[in-house]
Order: C-alpha cells, then structure tokens, then sequence
C-alpha cells in the first residue's frame, strides 16, 4: 500500500525536513526490516537525504543550486519555472530509506528533505514500505 504525505509549502525554494513524518509512517507499518521508497511525483521539486542538525546546510545547498541554477536565464519553457526543473533532476524526485528493528536508518546528523523548488503549493510525498 502506498502512503501519502501532503505538503504544504510557503515559499518559491523550500526544504522541509519530513523525517518525522517518514519514521510515523515506518512505525505505524510495523515493518521491522525492509525498505522505504520515497517518491515525489513533481517535475519542480525532489528528496534528499542529508544534514538536519544545522540549518545552515540546507541554505547552503539551495544557495549553490540558485547558483548552479538561476531563476532567470535563458530558458525556453514559457511557464518561467525552468530552473525548478532543472533543480529537481540535480537533487532527485525519489530516495529509499533502509528499516530495521521497526526504524528507519539514518545517520546521526541526517534527515529527509522535501525540495520545493517552484512554490508555494501543495505537495504530494508517495511513501511504498516493502517487507525484506
């Protein structure tokens, strides 16, 4: 079965630490080994696993994608969010998650992202536990 997450962003480029809501969906599974897929099905947003301790990675990381990546250059597509697809293809729309003992495993400073790279919208997160 998949599960769904809705959320809400505030703000053009956004990272939302979903990792709270991930370890919920595990530990109401009641999977004690397996995996978690986490899937966003948005062509201008994506999901990474990376630092949650300190806020200033994620400014830094979405300081070097708005550079790697300008909001405004020489794009064709006319909706005037090119850079947000471009952003997406560079962080991913889908990451996995390993679970043992009823928890996702992470690393001591990390934690799941949502990237909100063309908002404020309302977004879905598709999360598929498999068993294993």
């Amino acid at each position: 079965m998949i599960k769904v997450l809705n959320i809400r962003t505030s703000k053009r480029c956004e990272f939302v630490d979903i990792t709270h809501l991930v370890r919920q969906v595990v530990d109401e599974s009641g999977v004690q080994t397996g995996v978690c897929f986490i899937h966003v099905p948005h062509t201008t947003a994506g999901v990474i696993i990376n630092e949650n301790a300190d806020p200033d990675v994620v400014k830094d990381i979405d300081s070097v994608l708005r550079k790697l990546v300008p909001e405004y250059g020489n794009y064709k597509h006319l909706e005037g969010n090119s850079d947000a697809h471009i952003k997406s293809i560079l962080v991913n729309p889908q990451t996995f998650i390993l679970i043992e003992d009823g928890e996702i495993v992470l690393g001591t400073w990390q934690g799941i992202f949502f990237c909100e790279f063309d908002g404020p919208r309302n977004r879905k997160v598709y999360l598929k536990i498999v068993e294993g």
